[in-house]
């Protein structure tokens, strides 16, 4: 046989769209070749390929060597190809038998000496590969089957190096080829910080509890030292279990990111970039898309702490995911979808030196100073920001209290509570409602109607602001197991939309 075809993925976002590798041997001068619009990491695999196969024991062919990776219009990129396309090489020269080779997929980059290495995105090729029908099993690099093992339905074989593929297809005996693997996933133990250690803020940790519950975003506005990263570090020990589907999700966003570890599975991100990171950083990019902060952080946590200090061009790219839960990145070759549905907590001080407004009286900054400062936040992403919370400069009283404090056991309780009643009456959290769910869910009594209305006029609040206050309303009812909105509900959800202090 001159022609073999083995099946791979390529990956395009959160896409992995099914490749065929085709290798074909035909007379004439020896040469290599690859085309099917690989880069240059698929290109340099041809010298990975060859010398994996010499240093295996297997003869590399002197001929006219053809590897067509189609569709052609589908930019490849990596080094998972090595493993198909040494397979299609020894297949289509007779060195090992490839009748069987049609019922799996292979993902793997070769090393010299022929051992498997680690790829990028095993996971969401897994998870592709059963969208498309599951009917293949998977062969991948051993590092990556605990990862790939994720999706319970798929059919993983991990294998360390290319002799133990080729031995898989030429062993007669079943009990000889590669054993499917099922990771061993313990139950997520992780340690987080416990928000009893926040002394005094009150009001912060009631509005954390409220943002748990319904999934809102947070701006935490205080002087340096009132403890607003603490509360935001403690705010992860207060959300709900993820789901199966959110699990698969944020794992498969990490696989294509830096990595991830199975030591993760079931624990929410926690993503806290430096205020210096650029619009990439943050929301992915390159010539070769990749997810960045806010995908990474789907279904967690994204923490922008020094809000201002970022650069303004920045912050503005986090106004259409907060509204939308993903992000389209466009390139003149390919356009990528990530998902970035987050809950943003945000920090930041009321002024460049941090203490507008303490009672020391120690700030020195002018009007005109405060306000540039302050305006370094755009309405409109203001506007997007479902809770802004005044965290107070702390009596030295409050620190040296030894009242007991509640823990964030006892709060994550009555955040899965309040968390449940919102599945059980929409089948999703309070923040994702919109358009006629509002209407439908969000509906206050009389007089919380009148309340918003006056608040509305005297305020001069725009329509989104309007919904966000229903729908954090909504939350605390919630938390309260009350079916109806009350005017109580409506007062508390508009004491935490506070605007900035002016100066």
């Amino acid at each position: 046989m001159s022609l073999a075809v083995l099946k791979s993925r390529a990956l395009s976002g959160m896409q992995a769209p099914q490749v065929n590798v085709e290798a074909h041997l035909a007379n004439g001068l020896p040469s290599f070749t690859i085309v099917g619009l690989p880069d240059t990491e698929v290109k340099e695999s041809r010298e990975r390929v060859r010398a994996a196969l010499q240093n295996g024991g297997f003869d590399m062919p002197s001929r006219r060597i053809t590897v067509n990776l189609a569709p052609a219009d589908l930019p490849k990129e990596s080094g998972r190809f090595d493993l198909p396309i040494a397979l299609g090489i020894l297949a289509a020269s007779g060195q090992i038998p490839g009748d069987q080779l049609g019922h799996y997929e292979f993902a793997g980059e070769l090393s010299l000496s022929g051992q498997l290495r680690p790829i990028r995105g095993a996971l969401a090729m897994t998870l592709a590969m059963l969208r498309d029908g599951g009917e293949r099993a998977f062969i991948v690099p051993q590092d990556n089957a605990d990862e790939a093992a994720l999706v319970a339905q798929a059919r993983i074989l991990p294998a360390g190096s290319l002799l133990q593929v080729c031995a898989h297809f030429a062993a007669r005996d079943p009990q000889a080829r590669l054993a499917a693997h099922r990771p061993a996933l313990p139950e997520p133990v992780v340690s987080y910080p416990d928000l009893s250690d926040v002394k005094g803020q009150h009001q912060a940790k009631r509005a954390l509890e409220v943002a748990a519950a319904g999934g809102h975003s947070v701006l935490l506005i205080g002087p340096p030292g009132a403890g607003k990263t603490m509360l935001a570090a403690r705010l992860r020990g207060l959300l709900p279990p993820m789901t199966d589907e959110e699990a698969l999700e944020a794992a498969a966003v990490q696989s294509l990111g830096s990595g991830f570890s199975v030591a993760n599975w079931r624990v929410r991100p926690f993503r806290s970039p430096h205020h210096t990171a650029s619009g990439v950083a943050l929301v992915g990019g390159g010539n070769v898309p990749r997810p960045g902060e806010i995908s990474l952080a789907h279904c967690g946590i994204l923490f922008l702490d020094e809000l201002p200090e970022f650069d303004k061009r920045v912050l503005e790219v986090l106004r259409q995911p907060l509204e939308s839960g993903q992000i389209t990145i466009s390139r003149a070759a390919r356009q990528s979808d990530f998902p970035a549905r987050f809950q943003l907590i945000a920090a930041m001080n009321p002024c460049p030196c941090g203490f507008l407004g303490h009672p020391s009286g120690r700030c020195r900054c002018s009007p005109d100073t405060v306000l540039r400062y302050q305006s370094r936040i755009s309405g409109p992403l203001l506007d997007r920001i479902d809770m802004q919370i005044e965290v107070a400069a702390m009596a030295p009283e409050a620190l040296s209290a030894t009242t007991g404090e509640a823990t964030s056991t006892q709060i994550a309780i009555r955040v899965a509570q309040a968390f449940q009643r919102q599945l059980k009456r929409q089948d999703k959290v309070n923040q994702r409602l919109c358009g006629q769910e509002i209407d439908q869910y969000c509906r206050p009594d009389k007089a919380g109607e009148q309340l918003l209305r006056a608040a509305m006029l005297r305020l001069h609040w725009s329509a989104r602001a309007y919904h966000r206050i229903l729908k954090v309303a909504r939350t605390i009812a919630d938390l309260a197991a009350e079916q109806s909105i009350a005017a109580h509900h409506i007062a508390e959800a508009i004491q935490y939309r506070r605007a900035l202090r002016e100066p």
